[in-house]
């Protein structure tokens, strides 16, 4: 069961909202759940101008790892009362053989990224009773598979949980989402079961509405979280024969 405070849900009846990395993928599936559900203006962010063909939606140019993009997109957008940071990168990094400069670059956006953001926007988010701010994390936050996006990720989550503890006396709840495989450009590689983005969308607005703090979104998130308290093996079987 998530970990849930009702009385800190956020309404999105009325809302104004902002996704990083919204105009594509699993954000943009966000913003269409997010005004289906009644936010009023969702800002939609990326890296360069996109035009957008509903006028509820706005676009807005922010690079989540670049401070001074994180800062004007701040003043552009002061009235966000829920906030998801759903921008990363998946650069296929080997933790051993990789250049660090591409593990850097996986940190400085899925980790600083969301951190960079996270503080320019908190002073928005206190101006209301209740705000919300969503990270959009992995289960690869708990499993690894040898690279550089997973340690992104697990860094993510221990920020993201520092954010929440940081943000809940100005009324802000922080909520983790963790989720596998999505049906987005990012995963199209990779040959496994994926979800659809619309679906852990919805999961995503119920969250905000009942002030859940995580996410579980599929089964395999859930039995990966359920191993984190047993031996590592659980988890890394092949230790076990070594």
């Amino acid at each position: 069961m998530p970990s849930t405070d009702s009385s800190r849900g956020t309404s999105i009846e009325g809302a104004v909202a902002l996704v990083t990395g919204g105009h594509r993928g699993f954000g943009r599936a966000l913003v269409d759940e997010l005004l289906e559900q009644g936010a009023v203006k969702v800002y939609a962010t990326s890296r360069s101008a996109q035009p957008q063909g509903d006028p509820r939606v706005v676009p807005l140019i922010l690079d989540v790892s670049d401070d001074a993009s994180v800062v004007a997109a701040a003043q552009a957008a002061p009235d966000v009362s829920i906030l998801v940071n759903n921008a990363g990168i998946l650069l296929g990094t080997s933790v051993l053989a990789a250049p660090l400069s591409d593990i850097q670059s996986e940190l400085d956006t899925n980790l600083f990224g969301i951190i960079r953001v996270a503080r320019a926007f908190a002073p928005a988010l206190a101006e209301h009773p209740a705000s919300s701010m969503v990270n959009v994390l992995s289960v690869l936050s708990w499993l690894a598979m040898s690279g550089g996006y997973e340690i992104s990720k697990s860094a993510a989550w221990s920020a993201t949980n520092s954010l929440r503890l940081a943000l809940r006396e100005r009324g802000t709840t922080v909520t983790a989402l963790h989720v596998a495989y999505m049906d987005t450009d990012m995963a199209a590689r990779f040959d496994a079961p994926k979800a659809d983005p619309r679906e852990i969308a919805h999961q995503v607005a119920d969250a905000i509405i009942a002030g859940d703090y995580e996410i579980l979104a599929d089964d395999t998130t859930r039995h990966i979280k359920s191993r984190l308290s047993g031996d590592i093996t659980g988890l890394y079987p092949q230790l076990a024969a070594v």
